[in-house]
C-alpha cells in the first residue's frame, strides 16, 4: 500500500521600512487572497497498487475542521495542480467512472452520484449538519494513470447534494505513479536422505560404513545388529521410505523372513527388522530429530519384527526437517539350519511426495 500526504499552510509576510530624519514609516504588507472555503485537515489517499494502468483500490480520508451542512463531496483528479482554484487537466489513462464505494466512516449515507465522471467522484447524501470529524472512503475498480509521474486530487465538500455552488472546505493531495519492482525467487524441491551403519547429528557427511555384521549365529541366542538412516524434505506431502531385497541366504539356503510380523523366538528360523527401541533383544532406538514421520505398522512396535521386500517402513504426510531412524535387525536359527556364510543386500529408497 502506498500512502501520500500533503498539507497546505498560509503564511503572512510583513515588512517595515523606516527612516530617522524625517520620521516616515512605510508599511508594506502582503495580504493572501481570501477564499470562500476552509482548508480541510489531515488528508491522504492510499493507492492499493501504484503501477501504471492497473485497476486497483483507493482509500481517501480527510478531516472537516468545524461543523457545517454537508450534502456532497467532490474528489477530482488532475494532472496539472492540486489547487482547486485552477483549471483541471484530466489525467492520462485515469478512470474513476466505474468506481465502487465499498466502505465509509464519518457521517455516512454517502453514495456515488451519477454526476461522477472519469476524472472525478461525486459523493452525495441527504444534506444535514455534521460536526468536525474525519471521513474515510474506500473505493475499488479505479484505473491508475498510464503515464509515470505525479498527479493530484482535489477534495471539496458542499452543502448541496450535487457538488454545486460554493464549497465549504477544500484541500489538495499529490500522488505519483511508479514503475513496480518485481522481486521473485524459486525454492527447488529437495530430498536429503542417507543410510549408513552410523550417522552423527543428522549429517549425512558423518555417515560411517555400509555393512553390519551379526557375528556367529547360534540357536541359543537372538543375533542382532542395527543401522541408521536420515531423511529431510520440503515436499508438501512428506516422504516415504521403502526397503527392498532378499532375506539372508547362503547359496540355496535361506533364513526365512517374518513376513507377517512377530517376536524374536529362539529355535525358530527367522529374519526381521523394526524401527523402534527394543528390550528383547536390547537393540535399536526410537525415532529422533525435529522433523515429522513415524515407522509404519509392522515396524513400529517394540519387540515385534517383520520383513517383506517392497514394504514402506516409514513415512510423513508433510514437509519435514531432519528425522533419524534406527533400523534393528534380528536373526534366529534352529539346530537344523545349514552352516554357511549368510548375507543379503537391502536397499532403502527415500521418496519425496511432491
Amino acid at each position: 500500500m502506498h500512502r501520500y500526504l500533503m498539507s497546505h499552510h498560509t503564511h503572512r509576510l510583513a515588512l517595515w521600512v523606516s527612516q530617522v530624519m524625517p520620521i516616515v514609516i512605510i508599511l508594506l504588507m502582503y495580504v493572501p487572497p481570501v477564499y470562500g472555503y476552509t482548508e480541510l485537515g489531515n488528508r491522504s489517499i492510499t493507492i492499493g497498487n501504484d503501477s501504471p494502468g492497473v485497476t486497483t483500490s483507493y482509500s481517501v480520508d480527510f478531516t472537516i475542521t468545524s461543523g457545517e451542512t454537508l450534502g456532497s463531496v467532490d474528489i477530482e483528479f488532475c494532472s496539472n495542480s492540486p489547487l482547486v482554484d485552477e483549471s483541471c487537466t484530466p489525467v492520462t489513462g485515469f478512470n474513476a467512472s466505474l468506481a465502487q464505494l465499498n466502505s465509509q466512516t464519518g457521517p455516512g449515507d454517502f453514495t456515488i452520484s451519477g454526476l461522477s465522471s472519469a476524472n472525478n467522484i461525486i459523493l452525495t447524501r441527504p444534506a444535514s449538519t455534521v460536526s468536525a470529524e474525519t471521513l474515510t472512503f474506500a473505493f475499488s475498480n479505479i484505473t491508475n494513470p498510464t503515464t509515470l509521474g505525479s498527479f493530484y486530487a482535489r477534495i471539496q465538500t458542499y452543502p448541496t447534494t450535487d457538488a454545486s455552488g460554493s464549497s465549504n472546505d477544500a484541500g489538495g493531495i499529490a500522488m505519483a505513479i511508479n514503475n513496480s519492482v518485481n522481486v521473485s525467487t524459486y525454492v527447488p524441491p529437495y530430498l536429503y536422505f542417507c543410510v549408513g551403519a552410523t550417522i552423527t547429528n543428522y549429517i549425512c557427511d558423518s555417515m560411517d560404513g555400509n555393512t553390519v555384521n551379526f557375528g556367529n549365529l547360534s540357536p541359543d541366542i537372538t543375533s542382532s545388529t542395527e543401522s541408521q538412516m536420515v531423511i529431510e524434505t520440503n515436499a508438501q506431502n512428506g516422504y516415504s521410505i521403502q526397503v527392498t531385497g532378499n532375506s539372508m541366504t547362503s547359496g540355496n539356503n535361506v533364513i526365512p523372513p517374518i513376513s507377517s510380523g512377530g517376536s524374536a523366538s529362539l529355535g525358530v528360523n527367522q529374519f526381521g527388522i523394526n524401527l523402534v527401541a527394543n528390550s528383547n533383544p536390547a537393540i535399536g532406538a526410537n525415532v529422533q530429530g525435529p522433523g515429522t514421520g513415524t515407522p509404519l505398522t509392522g515396524y513400529s512396535s517394540p519387540n515385534m519384527f517383520k520383513y517383506t521386500s517392497g514394504d514402506i517402513i516409514a513415512s510423513s504426510n508433510q514437509a519435514s526437517a531432519f528425522k533419524q531412524y534406527t533400523i534393528s535387525y534380528i536373526i534366529n536359527i534352529n539346530n537344523n539350519q545349514p552352516p554357511g556364510y549368510y548375507s543379503t543386500t537391502l536397499t532403502y529408497i527415500g521418496m519425496g511426495n511432491f
